[in-house]
């Protein structure tokens, strides 16, 4: 309703009185003032377009009008933007920042003062070895629970978007980082008097409670700093994760199976990002490369 409010709105200055009185130019002048004079988005204009569409197809079915003059509007393409892929390089960079017990204040192991920014040092890098290793999202890291983490199979169960589950595996970097933080570390932020508060949750802030969504966010964000990249973000390290699967050569029906996507389509993307490999692929193989 609001985009067809815009809508009247011009109308009304095109001294447009009648829904039937509404002609293709003044709905093309419309559509075009959007992105000039309001700076629309490309998603907020396929919004407004399939909003005016429908309601004109509504106004001829109620008789309101004999011709729609929104047949001649051309369905605006929606730009895709391509993911921010870090290099392994950096990746690699933001992982040993997060480990760094100096970051979190802390400035030796044996010092009860800096017991805590050490437990927490280890856990941001338990966390960012599995975002790179799994390919998570925030939200599926922040509520990963303890029996979803199996040590022995070097695996996560993860419950996705849908509360679809999957498996996902765990590289043996990852799997020791986690198994150091899960025994010498979370014990620190646990402790028998915040027994129950982590409500069994892998990672736990400070006060040994459960992290959200945003904690992650913002302990990537820290991370990333440290390191002296350029703001970073927990999806940045799942786009990470998929692209350098794909040009280390793996399958993209595997890639989307570890990422969680129902569609292929969406997994799709990823292989524009990695151009590299598209240049050595088409060297080695074509006749002529």
């Amino acid at each position: 309703m609001r985009d067809i409010a815009d809508l009247f709105d011009d109308l009304a200055e095109a001294k447009v009185k009648k829904v039937g009185d509404a002609q293709p130019r003044h709905l093309v002048e419309h559509v075009q003032a959007l992105r000039a004079k309001k700076k629309m988005a490309s998603s907020s204009v396929v919004r407004h377009h399939a909003a005016i569409r429908s309601f004109f197809r509504w106004a001829r079915g109620a008789g309101l009008l004999t011709d729609d003059p929104s047949d001649i509007l051309e369905r605006p393409t929606r730009w895709k933007n391509l993911p921010r892929v870090l290099s392994v390089a950096q990746t690699r960079a933001i992982i040993t920042s997060a480990g760094d017990p100096s970051r979190t204040g802390a400035k030796s192991v044996t010092s009860k003062e800096t017991q805590a920014g050490v437990s927490l040092a280890l856990r941001d890098k338990a966390m960012m070895e599995l975002l790179y290793a799994s390919g998570l999202r925030a939200s599926e890291l922040a509520s990963l629970q303890l029996s979803d983490y199996l040590a022995k199979d070097r695996r996560v169960r993860v419950i996705g978007k849908g509360n679809k589950q999957r498996m996902v595996p765990v590289h043996a970097p990852a799997a020791a980082a986690i198994d150091e933080y899960l025994k010498v570390c979370r014990p620190v932020l646990v402790t028998a008097a915040r027994a129950g508060q982590d409500k069994g949750r892998v990672f736990v802030s400070k006060s040994g409670k459960p992290l959200h969504r945003v904690a992650v966010w913002q302990i990537v964000k820290r991370c990333a700093k440290a390191a002296g990249l350029p703001q970073a973000y927990p999806h940045a390290m799942r786009h990470s994760f998929a692209t350098h699967l794909l040009s280390g050569g793996a399958d993209l029906r595997v890639v989307q199976d570890l990422l969680g996507h129902a569609d292929i389509t969406t997994t799709q993307i990823y292989t524009h990002v990695d151009k590299a490999r598209l240049r050595s692929v088409h060297k080695q193989y074509h006749p002529r490369g």
